[in-house]
């Protein structure tokens, strides 16, 4: 059906009925879902229907639904958009974002509805089929990290039947139709590691959460930068899962390093992991950033060690916010050239690192 045939179907079958679902309309006349959501949002543009939560009502009725009654029927209230939010469970790195999304929902009137990420594909599949059966136009996707099973975990995104923009995660080869935003972690452990290296520093260690979907990407621009800047690539201490016994190994050994001589910067992935080092070290008479020159990655409570830390702050509440608007402009336009954002890092330094701060924490 050519596009003018298929918005006088669905004014038809608006008329007929006074209300209709999307997911009805697509489904008669085999189209997607996409498809019959912009066509709604063209035919409420010039005023020939209502839309409302999940589809769309005729004038007639919107109009006897606001006329007091007991008997009335009222619409459901009208957003732009409706958008579909998962988001990984109970991590500190992540309301920052949600923030984002929030502020920028607020100022364009979209409706955001959450879900937070089951612990399998299976579960996410489930989640994304309710946020879109109940009328979502697009999805946010922050799934937790390690879906089980791993494979098809990266393609399913890229087949479903509504718009994608995947949110601080990275797609790559499997991308498709989905758009992307995210913080080039890449590029902020590349200021560390430079940061570090501008005072003299010729091995940096890094120490990173091995359960975190951001330390391959610290991990490449940690190694990235070393070599651009012919370091030896310093030593790595992984920090297991916090419930685990190897969770605290890596404190006694980069503290045996740093005693030694061996060790005399790192890279620290995350702020609460860094400030344990710096009681740890503490109570070994060591001190920072004399002994240890450190930088955190995430800057969501650096300033609040006992040292104040010279942190990477990832542009969270950005990566939230063009999160919407890419999302408001692929619904707009669904042709759109698809988009990936990488939003930079900036590097902002206090004590730890043994810097000067300039005013404002920021080199």
């Amino acid at each position: 059906m050519l596009t003018e045939e298929r918005r006088e179907a669905i004014l038809r079958m608006v008329e007929r009925r006074g209300t209709i679902t999307v997911k009805e309309a697509a489904e008669e006349m085999g189209v997607s879902a996409v498809t019959v959501r912009q066509d709604v949002r063209d035919l409420a543009g010039r005023g020939l229907v209502v839309r409302v939560h999940g589809g769309a009502m005729s004038p007639a009725a919107a109009q006897q639904g606001a006329t007091p009654g007991p008997a009335a029927s009222r619409p459901a209230p009208s957003h732009e958009y409706v958008l579909g939010l998962v988001v990984p469970p109970g991590d500190y790195y992540y309301p920052e974002i949600i923030r984002g999304v929030q502020d920028a929902a607020r100022t364009h009137g979209v409706r955001v509805v959450l879900a937070v990420s089951g612990e399998t594909l299976a579960d996410n599949q489930e989640q994304v089929r309710r946020l879109v059966a109940a009328g979502a136009d697009g999805l946010l996707l922050m799934p937790r990290a390690g879906l089980e099973p791993a494979e098809g975990t990266d393609q399913w995104p890229a087949g479903l039947d509504v718009p994608v923009v995947l949110v601080d995660r990275r797609a790559g080869a499997q991308a498709g139709r989905l758009e992307q935003v995210a913080s080039d972690h890449a590029h902020g452990a590349g200021l560390a590691v430079r940061h570090l290296a501008g005072l003299g520093h010729e091995r940096i260690a890094l120490v990173a959460r091995a359960e975190s979907p951001n330390t391959p990407l610290i991990r490449e621009g940690h190694a990235a930068a070393c070599r651009a800047l012919g370091l030896a690539e310093g030593p790595e201490y992984g920090i297991g899962p916090a419930d685990g016994a190897a969770s605290t190994d890596w404190f006694e050994e980069l503290v045996r390093a740093v005693e030694a001589g061996e060790v005399r910067a790192a890279l620290v992935h995350n702020d609460l992991d860094a400030v344990t080092l710096v009681g740890l070290l503490q109570s070994r008479a060591l001190r920072v950033p004399e002994d240890l020159a450190i930088v955190t990655y995430d800057d969501e409570v650096a300033e609040l060690s006992d040292v104040p830390l010279t942190a990477v702050a990832p542009p969270k509440r950005a990566v939230g916010a063009w999160a919407v608007d890419l999302m408001r402009r692929r619904l707009a336009d669904p042709d759109a050239p698809l988009a990936e954002v990488l939003l930079r890092p900036e590097l902002r330094v206090r004590d730890s690192s043994g810097a000067p701060a300039a005013p404002g924490g920021r080199p």
